[in-house]
Formats: C-alpha cells, sequence, structure tokens
C-alpha cells in the first residue's frame, strides 16, 4: 500500500493514478466530508468533481493511520506542508513531495521543510507538467522523479510510482525540481495576465522563454542544474500552465488582467494559486541575491495592487540588452 497526504485535485488524482493497476491507496483528508465521499461513494465532488474514484483507494482523516507505510507521497498545499508533517506520528522510509512552493516567512524550499520535520526520511521530489483531471483519466503523463536518496531510492520508487499512464524519469537535483515548480507557477500567473490584458500570442511566447530564462538563474544561483530546469519539471511544467485556464495560477492571472482584485479572488479557499503565495518571498530572495527576475516582481507588485497595465508598460521600458544577459 502507498500514502497519500492531501485530498485535494492533485493528491486526489495520485491516488487515482497510482490504483489504475488494482494496488491499495490511502489518502488521508483534512476534511471529514472529502473522506466520507470517497470511502462511500469513490469521488471526491469538492476538489475533483465528476472523476470516479476506484474502490481500492481508502481515505482517512487520521494521520496515524499512514504511519506503517514506507512510501507516502506528499500533495498538501506548499504552505502547510510543514504543519502537517510535523504531527505525523511516525515518519516513512520515501517521503515524495509533490507540491509546489516555497515557504513564506522563511523562504525554505519543500525539501528542506520536509527534512526539518521528518530528518530520518529519504526525500524524493516529483514534479512535472500535470493537470489533475487529465491524470484521474489515466492519459499519458511524465513528470521528473527526483531522489534525494540516489539511485537507491530511485529504485524503491519505481515501481511504486510508475504505472503504464505515469512515466517517471529520474534525476537526483533535488533542487531544480522544486525550483522549476515553484518558479513556474510566478510565471503562470504572469502569462495569464498577457491573457486577460488582450496583449497576444507574441507577448505570451515571448513572456515564457524570458520567463524560463528567470528560471534558470534563480536555478543555478541556488545550485540547480540548468539541465534539470530545461526538463519536464521546468519547462516541461511552465508551458504546461502557461498556456490554459486548466491552470490555477493561469486563471488567477487571467481575472488579474480582466480587472478583478487579488483579495477577492485569493477569498475561494477551495483551490489554492500557490504562485501567489510563491511570488512575494521569491521576488525577497532574488532581490536578496541581486538575481535579476524582472518578471517576478512585475507579478509580486501587481498581487500586491499595482495597475497590470503599468506594471506591463515598466517591463517594455526596461534598458534594451543583449538576449543572453539579465
Amino acid at each position: 500500500m502507498i500514502g497519500v497526504v492531501g485530498a485535494g485535485a492533485w493528491g486526489t488524482a495520485l491516488a487515482q493514478m497510482l490504483s489504475s493497476d488494482g494496488r491499495d491507496v490511502l489518502i488521508w483528508a483534512y476534511e471529514s466530508e472529502v473522506a466520507e465521499a470517497i470511502n462511500a461513494r469513490h469521488e471526491n465532488p469538492v476538489y475533483l468533481a465528476g472523476a470516479p474514484l476506484s474502490e481500492t483507494i481508502k481515505a482517512t482523516n487520521d494521520l496515524a493511520d499512514l504511519a506503517p507505510l514506507d512510501t507516502v507521497l506528499v500533495v498538501t498545499p506548499a504552505q502547510a506542508m510543514g504543519s502537517v508533517l510535523s504531527k505525523m506520528d511516525k515518519a516513512p522510509q520515501d517521503l515524495v513531495l509533490c507540491s509546489k512552493g516555497i515557504e513564506a516567512g522563511t523562504g525554505r524550499l519543500m525539501n528542506d521543510v520536509a527534512r526539518a520535520a521528518c530528518p530520518s526520511s529519504d526525500i524524493a521530489v516529483l514534479s512535472g507538467p500535470t493537470f489533475a483531471h487529465e491524470v484521474a483519466k489515466g492519459l499519458p503523463t511524465a513528470v521528473t522523479l527526483a531522489c534525494g536518496g540516489g539511485e537507491a531510492q530511485w529504485e524503491r520508487l519505481k515501481p511504486a510510482i510508475a504505472r503504464p499512464a505515469l512515466r517517471p524519469y529520474y534525476s537526483d537535483d533535488v533542487t531544480g525540481a522544486e525550483i522549476g515548480g515553484a518558479v513556474k507557477n510566478v510565471l503562470a500567473i504572469a502569462c495569464g495576465l498577457v491573457d486577460g490584458l488582450g496583449l497576444g500570442q507574441n507577448a505570451r511566447a515571448a513572456l515564457i522563454a524570458r520567463g524560463y530564462a528567470e528560471m534558470e538563474r534563480f536555478g543555478i544561483a541556488l545550485g540547480a542544474r540548468a539541465e534539470t530546469l530545461g526538463g519536464l519539471c521546468g519547462l516541461g511544467d511552465l508551458v504546461l500552465t502557461c498556456s490554459s485556464t486548466s491552470s490555477r495560477n493561469f486563471s488567477l492571472g487571467k481575472a488579474l488582467g480582466e480587472g478583478q482584485l487579488a483579495a477577492d479572488l485569493m477569498a475561494d479557499r477551495t483551490t489554492v494559486a500557490e504562485g501567489a503565495h510563491t511570488a512575494p518571498v521569491l521576488a525577497g530572495l532574488a532581490e536578496k541575491r541581486e538575481i535579476a527576475m524582472p518578471i517576478v516582481a512585475a507579478v509580486n507588485a501587481i498581487l500586491e495592487g499595482e495597475d497590470p497595465r503599468k506594471a506591463v508598460a515598466s517591463l517594455l521600458a526596461r534598458p534594451l540588452k543583449a538576449e543572453s544577459g539579465e
């Protein structure tokens, strides 16, 4: 049996994919009504409505029920991960982080948060271009599985996670896998803004390319490898989430570009646009380390109330320079 902590859309979709070969999956849900719906009706109407779930998925509200498991996937909102992990009675051998973000207030990546809470576990990061509703349907998906425990952990996790429609690729660059997922959330908001402002496809393509340059600069400064950021967990995820309203971050940006207020949009607690939480801490880290990330800074300014058109005008007015530079 494999465990999943977090029964939001992504956690539920992962549980469904992992159960696709008849394997037992135990999923922890924060809300009792979600656990009851999964157990009684094999559905999650709150977070993944319309997706029938396997009968081999069992739900619980008690984290202690996951104590006997050797492998647990953590799919909580990034800002809640530390709190949830600290409540686990027993850390599993393998803790696979599937949340994308940077902890507000501390600037820690999720693997640092997890190591502090569960120092005896081997930490891995699963990240890549993954819309939950497609994964739940069993559509083909490829991801990066970055293993802090190296190839030994990869050999343990391969049979636990790989499925005919879920293809993991090995990496040992945990930092790169995490940074790709965190930064792309902020850039997806920017692409949504471009769409909401009606700036066209040329502008969105340019933003993806220049946003990727920011991701690479930031990642390399923190010790990530360029080839990791150019893979599924970086560029692949960036292209997906910058191109569709199925992305919560893109949808947030689109609504901001259409004139809605960030405070009103963030009041919906049934979905989490992680990029909105990541933007201020990412912008702060970039400024502190003197890493040029003008797109990230613009997104953060808009989330703090700056007029989107003014922010875009400031970006376009930046001095001209070589494309390979900052």
